[in-house]
């Protein structure tokens, strides 16, 4: 009797795909896509749909596929990043540009278009050839299994002969070779169909009186081919290229599987020598999976922190464009080390790309917010700051040195709360605003009446900063009262010429502090601290004065061009000083009612 070997392992059973969809695939070398440009990889795929194997390269086209839509979506985030930092640049470096509408077409239009467009065409036709290669193949799979269950019926219908062996065995082996010939079938019928088969031919071993010379020569031919599959393995197992020496090694069982027993002394021997080299190939494929993951995990870590570095930033709270700028380094920084990590697992690399992309793009909208604001903001600082000019310009001529003066004060106080306006438009206005000021305060001074003796007061708080400087400290109590008088007589000395006004007051404060660093200080200016009534009725005088102002300013304002938001504003401020005149009077009444109670 005949034995027919049955292998004890199933070394296919955690092959990830079926063996004709692996031994259907053209082996093609290995090629990093990710270097590719776009260009490279549209000639790539035109190259591969004009090989006359592109049907047997489905997993080639997939990866170009992939490649040609990371490098896409990565070439149109760099663009967008790029035309963001030129007109954030702009902003920043002028702060007065504005983006006009042709600028904003050039920034919405799409580059990459056109070279999208033309890879879907050429991958839709592809597809759309493959998917009807697809079902011919399947429909050859169908007709394959019906030969195949036509051989395996011819096969049992030989054991039930019973005939000599002269006879059977001819068309054993004719049975044989039609099951050889006949191509792949469907996966899910494939291993149901092959153990009928095998379990047959076992049984056609064990049950027909076969002649021993032709058992021999059998067993013979069988032993030559196992042992050229033993050396194929062992030699398959040196590859450097684990994944290619795994899917080659799942050919070779499937060959092995076609072939018959061999004697009985070497079916061990010769079973052993093949599974040891399989399994050194299947433990350096496990080994290389194995370190992927924890390669995997690792990146997945470092791409995650960096994910939560860049959210932390884009929450940040940022007030000037130099805070932006310094944020915006440490994300390029932060972008180029991304770049820099490998993949992590297929399950996870998308979803923490897409949570770092997001954060990327919340910092980068907040600052595009803030650049529009500013740009906003500057312009209408612009307008405000102009209008002022024009009313310092309709005011110099006044004869009315008091009241102008004090209209002056206001406009220059105004002057300092409006904020930043474009830098080449900055010094440009403060020279014509300044040169109106100039003008009235120096045409006043010409015309100083004696108890407004500008240029004395100058030359009486001169010589007064002398006294301070030359005062010897008793260290006692009376360098406080020389403190006190000083800062008294300093308040009774009247205005001094309006050029030197800033000088004069910082030179004072110098020489005081200097003289007393260490003496008590009572109040500003050396007066006694105020009760808060006393306070809330100061600022009630200071409130009515201010509303005063405005009301002439508004008058002032109503000569000038380009005025109107000027003017609103004053008319905001009225009603909140108003506003704030009546919580202050109540205020003060109840303080009133409290010391009546007392």
């Amino acid at each position: 009797m005949s034995e027919v070997i049955i292998p004890d392992v199933d070394l296919t059973s955690d092959v990830p795909e079926s063996v004709e969809s692996v031994i259907e695939e053209v082996a093609v070398p290995a090629v990093n896509y990710s270097e590719k440009n776009l260009a490279e990889l549209v000639r790539l795929f035109e190259e591969l749909v004009q090989n006359e194997d592109r049907m047997k390269m489905s997993k080639e086209a997939e990866a170009i596929k992939s490649a040609f839509y990371k490098r896409l979506q990565k070439e149109k985030a760099d663009a967008g990043l790029l035309v963001q930092d030129v007109v954030e640049e702009a902003v920043e470096d002028a702060a007065e540009e504005v983006v006009t509408e042709e600028n904003a077409e050039v920034v919405s239009e799409n580059p990459f278009a056109e070279i999208e467009r033309g890879f879907k065409e050429i991958y839709n036709r592809y597809r759309k050839e493959r998917a009807e290669y697809n079902r011919e193949l399947e429909k050859e799979r169908e007709q394959n299994l019906a030969l195949k269950e036509a051989v395996i019926a011819d096969l049992k219908a030989l054991l039930e002969k019973q005939e000599d062996v002269n006879e059977t065995f001819p068309q054993f082996r004719e049975i044989q070779n039609r099951w050889r010939n006949i191509g792949p079938v469907p996966a899910q019928s494939y291993r149901n169909l092959n153990e009928t088969y095998q379990l047959y031919v076992e049984q056609f071993y064990d049950m027909v009186k076969i002649n021993r010379e032709l058992r021999d020569l059998d067993f013979k031919k069988n032993l030559e081919a196992k042992e050229e599959f033993c050396a194929l393995t062992e030699k398959l197992a040196e590859n450097p290229n684990v994944i290619e020496a795994f899917r080659e090694l799942q050919k070779l069982h499937e060959q092995w599987k076609e072939f018959g027993p061999v004697a009985k002394e070497f079916r061990e021997q010769i079973w052993d020598r093949f599974k040891a080299a399989t399994a050194v190939i299947n433990k350096k494929y496990q080994a290389f999976f194995e370190g992927q993951k924890e390669q995997q995990a690792e990146n997945l870590a470092k791409k995650t922190a960096l994910c939560e570095k860049v959210e932390e930033i884009a929450e940040r709270e940022v007030s000037n464009s130099n805070e932006w700028n310094a944020f915006s380094k440490e994300i390029e920084d932060i972008q180029k080390e991304w770049k820099t990590i490998g993949f992590a697992s297929r399950k996870e690399n998308q979803k923490v790309y897409d949570r770092f992309r997001a954060a990327c793009d919340k910092f980068y909208g907040r600052k595009r917010e803030f650049y529009n604001e500013y740009k906003d903001s500057i312009n209408s600082n612009l307008e405000k700051k102009i209008s002022l000019c024009e009313a310092a310009e309709a005011l110099k001529s006044s004869t009315e040195w008091k009241k102008a003066t004090d209209q002056f004060i206001s406009l220059q106080k105004q002057w300092k709360e409006i904020g930043a306006v474009p830098r080449k438009k900055s010094d440009q206005l403060w020279r014509r605003f300044r040169a109106a000021c100039d003008e009235f305060f120096a045409e006043r001074d010409k015309h100083a009446k004696p108890e407004n003796d500008f240029y004395g007061n100058l030359k009486a708080k001169q010589r007064l900063i002398e006294e301070i400087k030359a005062y010897e400290l008793k260290g006692d109590d009376s360098d406080i009262a020389a403190m006190q008088d000083f800062q008294k007589r300093w308040q009774e000395i009247g205005f001094v010429p309006f050029k030197e006004k800033d000088n004069i007051a910082e030179a004072y404060k110098t020489a005081l502090q200097e003289k007393f660093p260490r003496a008590p200080r009572r109040g500003r200016g050396g007066r006694p601290q105020l009760t808060e009534k006393e306070r809330l009725i100061q600022k009630y005088n200071q409130l009515e004065q201010d509303i005063v102002t405005y009301e002439n300013n508004i008058g002032f304002f109503s000569m000038s061009k380009n005025a109107e938001p000027l003017i609103n504003q004053m008319k905001e401020r009225i009603e909140e000083a108003k506003v704030e005149l009546n919580a202050l009077a109540e205020q003060i009444r109840s303080l009133s009612e409290e010391e009546g109670q007392e």
